[in-house]
Parts: structure tokens; C-alpha cells; sequence
């Protein structure tokens, strides 16, 4: 029995991230009146895809000092002390535990790790199919949406506002828009 979704059946194989056609980010609120979004440059993944959702295996890795959004002065604070520590933690990582289906909708349980932290967290994901590009490489596409606490992973500065509040916000939004290719060498 293969996996299918809306018709499509997923190769079982190797499937590696093709990371000049994915989007690694988040959002967080900003003085409680804006979000503030960033991305990582520098991802890597794969899925082990089996013939059962039970046989699926995700792990990725995100170069943490690789945070861009778009502002240095900001990508310079956020890679410091205050926030990631690249410079002891330069890496984080998921290692996914389980993938179930309900319908066409999916949940991608896992271990993600930041700053040494290592918590549960479920993705909601989106499978936008398969498709066999020009240059010959089947391609899989998919979206995954997560909100995380970023005190549950020691990430805690923050600045009050005169107007009440604080700065940063507690909830981050983990986006994901991947494209994996399958390795059929």
C-alpha cells in the first residue's frame, strides 16, 4: 500500500529539501501592534517517505545566524545574547515522532530544539501535491504552520512600553512553504 493524497500516491525514497524554492519563517507581534516577520537562509532537510504515514521520517536543520529580516541593525540583536546566542547555539533542529491524517488534512508531531531547548510541537500541514518539473526531478510541495511559545525555549528579553505591554511578543508563528525533490539516483 502506497500513501496517496487527492489522488496523487507519494514515492517512497529519500525527498531532500530543495531550499532556493522553500521559505523557512516566523512572526511575532511588535509593541503589540505589528508583526515583525524574519526568514532562515540556510535549511537543510529531508523526509524518509514510506509505503504508511507510520513510515515517514522528517529531519531538518536550520542554521540559526542565517535570521534575516531585512534590518540588520535588528538581525544583529536577534542573532546576540538577547535572543538566538548563534555563537553557542548555531543550530536548530527538528526530528519529526509521528505524521497522522484526518482527511486531506495532516499533523506533523516532532521535537523541535532551539538554544539547547528540545520541546513537542505539532504542525498543521497542507500538501500542495507532486509534480515532475522541466528538468526531469519530482518535486513535492507542501505548507506547515506551527505557533510556539518563545519563553519555552529560553528566548525572554523584552522591553516594557510606556503605553503597557512589552515589545516582543510570547507567540511565534513558525511558516513553512517546502519543496522537497525526491532522489531517484
Amino acid at each position: 500500500m502506497s500513501v496517496t493524497v487527492e489522488s496523487q500516491v507519494i514515492t517512497p525514497g529519500t525527498w531532500n529539501l530543495d531550499p532556493s524554492h522553500s521559505t523557512v519563517g516566523f512572526t511575532v507581534r511588535h509593541a503589540g501592534i505589528s508583526k515583525v516577520r524574519g526568514v532562515f537562509k540556510e535549511v537543510s532537510a529531508t523526509v524518509q517517505a514510506g509505503e504508511e504515514l507510520s513510515d515517514f521520517a522528517i529531519q531538518s536543520t536550520i542554521q540559526a545566524a542565517s535570521f534575516d529580516s531585512g534590518d540588520v541593525n535588528r538581525d544583529g540583536h536577534v542573532k546576540g545574547a538577547d535572543f538566538f546566542n548563534v555563537e553557542q547555539y548555531p543550530e536548530w533542529t527538528f526530528a519529526s515522532k509521528s505524521l497522522t491524517q484526518s482527511g486531506e488534512e495532516f499533523t506533523l508531531t516532532g521535537d523541535l530544539t532551539i538554544k539547547g531547548v528540545t520541546k513537542e510541537v505539532e504542525f498543521d500541514v497542507e500538501f500542495n501535491g507532486i509534480a515532475r518539473d522541466p528538468f526531469g526531478l519530482l518535486r513535492a510541495g507542501l505548507e506547515a504552520k506551527t505557533v510556539i511559545s518563545r519563553k519555552d525555549f529560553g528566548i525572554t528579553w523584552n522591553a516594557a512600553l510606556e503605553t503597557g505591554g512589552v515589545l516582543v511578543g510570547d507567540k511565534v508563528t513558525i511558516n513553512l512553504d517546502l519543496s522537497f525533490v525526491l532522489d531517484e539516483s
